[in-house]
Order: structure tokens, then sequence, then C-alpha cells
């Protein structure tokens, strides 16, 4: 087994998502106005109030006719919202348009464009009428008590649209837990500072934007501490009782000031894992603190973005019930071909394109340019090898 000093044991891509879903708490549901349920997971099925479309409607403006073949006296007109309480005869046709209610009689819908007028009566200008032309038969998309949301899924602009034709003013909807970033470390910059030796703070930030991405709340300040057990100790308290979530980074490996594992150990944490056979992303510590779970990534930026894209963002999804809480992900060729270093899963950049898989240049994990370019990771695992014309699992990344 690999192993790094101070890191008991590292694990498999494979046993840490399965030991990452065994710990995922469900969130308290609640229901919510369809306007305020956009971006969340259904907590319950949500069935149909009404049929829709509620009654037989216009599909165009024109004429609703009788059953008869023409020419039609013209007794009415119905616009959108109103309906005509009377039965067409055959020989009888009412003025309608598009969305309005089609009166009992009416054998169909001829649009204005292929009617001709005359002194009262209606005749088509060219062919036959086909029967039910034009016409939006009630029901036609779903019936009152039909099934239009699964508990599970998440509901978007669409879903909301659906539901709201079917008369369902509110849904049941899991809460998205509260996530709290916390950025360890001595060596940061804020705003314009310029000091020798240190850098610009990245992954807080980038951390932040992402959960929001999510549809998730967060502060627009992350949590902080210097590589001080006492200072770790009380950003962790603070982080893990004002949140339901603690994402840290860095901190997790082996160095004098990697003090992740020992502070959360002191606070009587449960590790669950502490390194995984991956890269990068291999220091990735995963505990509960109390009822709290704490992912600990570690400080690159471009294994902090995998490791939130490959088992923190999964994770979430599951808390809230997601019925496929994993990325979206297929098997697809690989244009040309990679070398692995065995014993290691990969998580590399890629576009798809042409149903093909093409990596991005290889960066190092402190580097995130071609993770800004991609639009899925490839994933390797750990005892396979990849060539040219070897099928490769992508995991799609979310767009804004």
């Amino acid at each position: 087994m690999d192993e790094l000093p101070g890191i008991r044991e590292l694990i498999t891509v494979e046993e840490a998502r399965r030991i990452i879903m065994q710990h995922a708490p469900s969130t308290p549901a609640e229901f919510r106005a369809l306007e305020h349920a956009v971006g969340g997971f259904a907590a319950a099925d949500a069935f149909a109030a009404d049929d829709y479309p509620r009654f037989d409607t216009s599909a165009v403006d024109g004429f609703a006719v009788g059953e008869g073949h023409g020419p039609w006296k013209l007794v009415g007109r119905i616009m959108a919202g109103e309906s005509l309480r009377i039965e067409l005869r055959p020989d009888e046709c009412v003025r309608i348009f598009t969305g309005a209610a089609v009166p009992a009689g009416a054998a169909a819908v001829a649009m204005q464009e292929h009617i001709r007028t005359d002194d009262g009566t209606v005749s088509m200008m060219t062919g036959e009428l086909r029967p039910g032309a034009n016409i939006r038969r009630r029901g036609e998309s779903f019936i009152a008590g039909e099934l239009l949301l699964a508990k599970g899924e998440r509901i978007g602009s669409a879903q909301i649209g659906v539901l709201a034709s079917g008369g369902v003013q509110e849904v049941m909807v899991a809460a998205e837990p509260q996530v709290g970033i916390l950025r360890t470390g001595d060596e940061f910059i804020e705003g314009a500072q310029r000091d020798e030796g240190r850098m610009h703070s990245s992954n807080d930030r980038m951390l932040i934007a992402a959960v929001r991405e999510a549809w998730l709340p967060t502060d627009d300040v992350a949590y902080s501490a210097a590589d001080d057990r006492e200072a770790l100790n009380d950003a962790l308290k603070q982080a893990a009782a004002e949140n339901d979530l603690v994402i840290a980074t860095g901190g997790v490996s082996v160095g004098d000031h990697d003090l992740m594992r020992p502070v959360l150990e002191e606070l009587g944490a449960t590790i669950h894992f502490h390194g995984v056979l991956q890269k990068p992303g291999k220091p990735m510590l995963f505990a509960s603190l109390g009822r709290k779970q704490v992912f600990g990534l570690p400080g690159n930026p471009r294994a902090v973005l995998v490791c939130w894209h490959a088992y923190v963002l999964p994770f979430i999804r599951a808390m809230q019930g997601a019925r496929e809480p994993w990325p979206r992900s297929e098997r697809l060729p690989l244009a040309g071909t990679v070398k692995l270093k065995g014993g290691r899963a990969g998580f590399l950049a890629a576009q798809v394109r042409g149903g093909m898989v093409h990596l991005l240049p290889d960066e190092g994990s402190h580097m995130l340019t071609t993770m800004a370019m991609a639009d899925a990771i490839a994933y390797f695992p750990a005892d396979g090898q990849a060539g040219s014309s070897k099928d490769v699992e992508v995991l799609y990344l979310p767009r804004p």
C-alpha cells in the first residue's frame, strides 16, 4: 500500500466515495413557494392539482367550426380567458383566439389565414379541415393526480413551469446546508498587499464561488486560521458551530505546520479517512466533528477544485436527497494517449469534442489554467492504463 509518513493508510477513490456517502446526513425539508424552490431538490413527490390544459383550447387565432363542411354561420366571439356557454351546431362557428376555450360541438379550429368571410358566414378557402385541427385537448400534457416531480429531482425553471401549469402552488424542498469555508496558513496577502514571500489567497474565494454556483449558502468571507494549534482549534469550533458542513483548505499533508488532523483529533473528531490514492488531492481528509462533517482539502488550488467536483459537491447533493448526487458521466474514446504513474488514480482536465475526450495539458497541482478551460474531468482508475483507442470515464463539470 502506498503510504505517506504520518498518514496511516491510503484508500482508493472508490472506497473514499463509499465512505463519504455513508456519512451524508439528510437536511431538513420544508414547503416553499415555487418561486423560492428553484435550484433545490424535491424532498417528496409532487403531483398535478389540475389537468393541463384545463380545457380544450385553441392553438391559433381563427374560427372554431361545427362538424359540418361549411359554410358556417358566425354566432359569437371568444377571447382568451373567456368561455362561450353554447354548443355549436354543425353549421355554426365562432371567432376564437389563441388560448381561448373551444366551445362544445366544435370539430376543429380553422386558422384565420385559411378562412374567407362573407356576410356573416365563414368558409374554407382551400382543402378540408382535419377533425381536431388546432385544438389542444384537455389533459393532453398531464391530468390531475399525475406525478410531475419525483423525490430527489433537481428543481429548475422548466420544473417550476410544469408545476405551476398543473396548479401546484408550493413544493417540499430539502433545505440547502450552510457551508463554511476555512482557510489555513500564514502565507497569504489580502487585496493590494505585496508582502515579499506571501501569495494571493485564492482557494477560499474559489470555494465560496463554487458553493454559490451550486445554489448553496455560505458567508462572504472564509474563516481563517494561522498555522497554530490554538488558532486552528478556535476556527474549526466556530465554523462547525455556525455551519452544517465545513470545507477546510490546507494543513492536511505531513509537514511540521500541517495541523488539521491533530487538531481535529484534539477536538474529538472521528477521522474517516486521510489520504486517497489519487492525483491531485492525495492528502484529502474526511472527518466527523460531532454531528458536523469536515472535508480537509489540500492547499494546492487544482487539487481543491478536483476534490470539490469529485467528492464534496456530490456529498452535499446526497445531503439534499439528490437521486443522482454524482456528476453526470459517460465513457468516451480518448483522443491520443496518456502515460499514468502506477498505483494512483488520475483526474485530468479535459474537453469533450466530437464525441471524444481531449486531454488538456497536464499542470501541477498549484495551477488552474486548464481547469478553467475544461468542460469535464477525465478519470483514470489506479489500476488502469489508457491508450489511443481506450474509452475513458469523463465527469462533466457543471456550467454556470
